[in-house]
């Protein structure tokens, strides 16, 4: 079957071992990324399986409508807000969703919150410009991480959090804070709690109609002037405009951020790599060799068992011939 790999910006899918489960097939890999769903769709025209990586691609009415040919969806990882899942059912896409690990994603953000703190890239780059300890960071020892969604990510900074000498305090659902007091961390009463008495706040939550633009501009004000926030899971978690504003005016004090609302990020005066108290990775929080390979490898085990006629982890089973359910 023809199979289309969109979005593969580092050109590195080819060389996952994983890869070699699609060895008898015929793959389109597209490097370079398509915002137009016109132009996206003449390059996958021809497309019957899309293996998608996590969320670079919108699946919407508008693509699904120019893919006449297309019969599955493999999702690295499992569906989001990128994917209409309806407009699918449509279509008659059948889309299979994949698995995923806390792993990369937790280490990224505690490698930000240590970055951020001892401001390490900017003492980094002033060595290269000939500058000796330009700066003075703090430590995370003593600080109260304040974690916003204690899931299986959540839960793991609270670990790392705890090896560092570090308090958490914890917001999000009441199932949340009372899993994290179960777990011998503190739960934050009230959001404005959580937001004045936190040192770091670190977002770990998922992105739906619910949590869009969740954390507002007053949140945000809220902060101490020596505080960081850190964002590695959506950047439209947060109010539009409100941290660069807020950042300007001294509250928080400084920011780690990993997800951006356009992606990706190519302009090289885009503000956020201009701001003194900002580090910014390019969304890196997955992007890990053994988190693609795992990634990936269940992506392309679950188009094999489409094509061998025995689709598995399905999210919309009504569109599959009835003797296949």
């Amino acid at each position: 079957m023809k199979i289309a790999i969109p979005d593969d910006y580092q050109n590195v899918i080819r060389s996952l071992d994983c890869f070699k489960l699609l060895a008898s097939q015929d793959v389109l890999i597209l490097n370079t990324t398509e915002k137009d769903p016109e132009l996206l769709a003449e390059k996958l025209q021809n497309a019957e399986i899309l293996v998608l990586t996590r969320e670079r691609t919108k699946i919407n009415e508008s693509l699904l409508s120019k893919l006449p040919h297309l019969k599955l969806i493999s999702q690295t990882g499992k569906i989001a807000a990128h994917l209409d899942l309806a407009a699918c059912t449509k279509h008659k896409v059948a889309v299979a969703e994949g698995i995923g690990s806390p792993v990369a994603p937790a280490e990224l953000t505690w490698i930000l919150i240590m970055n951020t703190l001892r401001q390490i890239p900017a003492a980094i780059e002033g060595m290269k410009n000939g500058q000796w300890q330009i700066n003075i960071g703090s430590t995370v020892h003593g600080k109260t991480i304040g974690i916003w969604g204690y899931g299986k990510i959540g839960k793991m900074i609270a670990g790392y959090a705890k090896a560092f000498g570090a308090s958490v305090l914890v917001w999000g659902s009441d199932a949340s804070r009372e899993n994290a007091v179960k777990d011998g961390f503190e739960k934050a009463t009230t959001k404005d709690d959580f937001f004045q008495n936190a040192d770091v706040i670190s977002l770990h939550l998922r992105l739906n109609d619910s949590t869009t633009a969740i954390v507002k501009e007053a949140d945000l004000n809220k902060m101490k002037a020596s505080a960081v926030l850190i964002n590695t899971s959506r950047a439209e978690l947060i109010e539009k405009g409100a941290l660069i504003k807020c950042l300007k005016n001294g509250r928080p004090g400084f920011a780690g951020i990993d997800v951006y609302e356009e992606e990706p990020v190519y302009d090289t005066t885009f503000d956020w790599l201009h701001m003194p108290n900002v580090v910014c990775t390019p969304h890196l929080g997955y992007v890990e060799k053994e988190s693609y390979e795992l990634y990936f490898g269940k992506a392309f085990e679950n188009v094999m068992s489409y094509i061998n006629g025995q689709p598995v982890n399905i999210a919309n089973p009504q569109v599959l011939p009835s003797e296949q359910v």
